[in-house]
């Protein structure tokens, strides 16, 4: 494909309770541009549950999808003939939040006789710091931050990924909205957690901090909220300032794990740029304290701009155009994911560990 033809993804994300579509153009030797996108998010539909109910999800983002891929391309004044590809998350998520996505996408390259291109959710979050205005370089640490997802990479190129810690129970961001849960805070608590840590003192309560002291890069944040539960049980709830100390108690408990398991995480791979992504990823508090620990050791952070750390079709429009980028440059990565699904098939895979090296 000649340097002088752009190639256009339009890119479909449904994982959960955000109904996403974006397009991104390429050109060979230049990087992705984002042409145009469009968010539905539920959270107003769930809030009146304390959590994503997925029957819901699904329904919703079946109502939704259509009207924003007309969006879309209407923004970006490009008709279907103009398409190149187009692509979907395959999984993780909600079984049917995916298959709404994933059917829409395919029967749409189908009708046009283009390539469905299944995308895994959290490839998108690694690479969505590519579409922002200080975009990485490879190689680099990825600390991937998500509502269900805590883990760090080491990142080579697309495709190329190392696991090198995650999760073993709860992730961070559900730490934050469990322990927002608790303090009676509206869904989806992480940001009313956040928020009302403002005016409150970080050093208020000794709340544990798990695992920090493990010698791994793995992490646990289910016996933080034992501990948030533990002590909003003993203090009135009522009062406004008990309840913010330990709002910010329970976010420096979280930030400064991440924090110091990124930093080890460094050090152990010896590189010097670090990648943040994903939705705990717009956390001020988190920004903060690895923008300065960083700088001491002379690392650069990238992060995703504030409207892309959340589930959103451009990330996955990108995941899609940067494996088709790396192909053309002959680069040497693992293969996709998946192929390309034969025309009008498909899957999903609500359960799906990203490919490792």
């Amino acid at each position: 494909m000649s340097s002088l033809r752009p190639w256009r993804v339009l890119g479909f994300e449904s994982s959960c309770d955000e109904t996403g579509v974006a397009l991104v153009e390429c050109r060979e030797g230049e990087a992705p541009r984002l042409l145009a996108q469009g968010l539905h998010s539920q959270i107003e539909m769930h809030q009146a549950y304390g959590g994503v109910v997925p029957e819901l999800a699904s329904r919703d983002h079946i109502r939704r999808v259509l009207p924003l891929t007309r969006q879309v391309l209407q923004s970006a004044d490009l008709g279907l003939h103009e398409l190149d590809a187009i692509a979907y998350t395959q999984g993780p998520g909600l079984a049917g939040a995916l298959l709404v996505g994933a059917g829409t996408a395919v029967a749409l390259a189908a009708s046009l006789g283009l390539p469905a291109l299944p995308v895994h959710h959290l490839e998108g979050h690694l690479l969505s710091p590519f579409l922002s205005a200080d975009p990485p370089q490879f190689p680099f640490v990825c600390l991937l931050v998500s509502g269900g997802h805590s883990q760090l990479m080491r990142v080579g190129a697309v495709g190329d990924y190392e696991l090198l810690g995650e999760t073993i129970d709860d992730a961070a961001g559900e730490a934050f909205d469990k322990s927002a849960k608790l303090l009676g805070l509206p869904y989806p608590g992480g940001p009313h957690l956040a928020r009302l840590a403002e005016s409150g003192r970080a050093d208020a309560y000794a709340l544990p901090r798990p695992l920090l002291h493990s010698g791994d890069l793995n992490f646990s944040f289910a016996g933080l909220k034992t501990a948030v539960l533990t002590q909003a049980r003993k203090i009135d709830l009522q009062d406004a300032q008990l309840r913010a100390d330990l709002a910010a108690s329970t976010q420096a408990a979280i930030v400064e794990v991440l924090l110091k398991k990124s930093l080890a995480a460094l050090k152990q791979t010896g590189l010097r740029r670090l990648v943040v992504a994903g939705g705990v990823g717009a956390n001020r508090s988190l920004r903060q304290a690895l923008d300065q620990a960083c700088a001491r050791r002379g690392v650069r952070v990238h992060y995703p701009e504030l409207a892309l750390c959340t589930d959103n079709g451009a990330m996955i429009a990108l995941a899609a155009a940067m494996r088709w980028q790396a192909t053309q440059a002959g680069q040497p990565s693992q293969p996709a994911p998946t192929a390309p699904a034969p025309a009008g098939s498909f899957e999903v895979r609500p359960r799906w560990p990203l490919a490792m090296s």
